[in-house]
């Protein structure tokens, strides 16, 4: 509990921040914001007397994405995205007919902030803190653990902005951070105890994150994190087994969105991420998700 409410205050912290920061008339430039909510479903049935195998399947997916960044000062510029994501698949018995319970498809939260001090140099020293986390953790059917697992990231660096207009922009920053893993992790499977356990190491790290709009319908947005990790917490402890360097590995994660808006409502959406983490599996992870459903520009 006191994990949660160190991370519900650290969030708050923030967005009182960034809300101040709004109110303010004086500042060098207005916010620019954005915030697309989508939802895609599909759907199959079929009678009692249908013939061949067939079950009935129910499928929805929900997504939000949102940014927002305002010229705080002169020399202050910051920026926050939040990318939400929850869906579950419904499966009917092909036998009894009977629905089966649903089980989780997507599940994501991706809360990141990044003030860059622009200085007018050549690159912008930046200060960093994102929080990684899924709405559900469903590892354990009999125990329900929220916001698990949850990593934390503080970075700080030199970043630069190599194409900044209307139509999109790419920017790279490059420098040290800081993550902590915290982990609610089952000890009992009968008696359902968990234990909080927390892992923290620090290296060099690189992200890229480009958004561009190739016309009004058709807009792609990426983003390339790279992390090499120097100290790892747990070394001692991994020291002697055939993953003792593991953590040593450079991690990738290269997320790929793109967006097709077929009409005022009606989207298309094509999700692709590509993760290597050695510590989880020595092969490379992809995951891809292709959906059409409505699409609602709130800002």
């Amino acid at each position: 509990m006191s994990r949660l409410v160190r991370i519900l205050t650290t969030l708050l912290l923030v967005s009182m921040a960034t809300t101040t920061a709004m109110a303010q008339s004086d500042s060098a430039s207005a916010w620019k914001t954005a915030i697309i909510v989508d939802l895609t479903t599909t759907q199959a049935a079929y009678s009692d007397s249908w013939v061949g195998g067939e079950a009935g399947s129910f499928n929805w997916v929900g997504n939000l994405n949102g940014s927002a960044e305002k010229q705080l000062q002169p020399r202050v510029n910051f920026k926050s995205t939040l990318k939400m994501s929850f869906g579950q698949t419904h499966t009917q018995d092909k036998d009894t007919k009977n629905w089966n319970k649903p089980v989780k498809s997507t599940d994501l939260i991706d809360w990141e902030n990044v003030a860059r001090f622009t200085f007018g140099g050549y690159v912008d020293p930046y200060a960093a803190f994102r929080v990684e986390t899924q709405f559900l953790d469903a590892s354990f059917d009999a125990k329900k653990r929220y916001l698990n697992p949850i990593k934390l990231t503080e970075s700080g660096g030199i970043a630069r902005v190599f194409y900044d207009k209307e139509d999109g922009q790419i920017m790279s920053r490059l420098g040290l951070a800081i993550r902590q893993m915290m982990d609610k992790q089952i000890t009992d499977t009968v008696a359902l105890s968990t234990q909080n356990v927390s892992t923290t190491d620090g290296g060099f790290e690189s992200v890229t994150d480009v958004s561009y709009a190739f016309n009004e319908r058709l807009k792609y947005t990426g983003k390339l994190t790279l992390y090499k990790a120097l100290f790892y917490s747990e070394k001692d402890a991994v020291q002697g087994t055939p993953f003792e360097n593991d953590w040593k590995a450079i991690d990738v994660n290269w997320e790929n969105i793109i967006n097709a808006q077929i009409s005022k409502i009606v989207t298309v959406n094509l999700y692709l991420q590509l993760l290597y983490d050695k510590q989880v599996s020595v092969k490379g992870r992809l995951k891809e998700t292709l959906g059409i459903g409505f699409v609602f520009n709130l800002m």
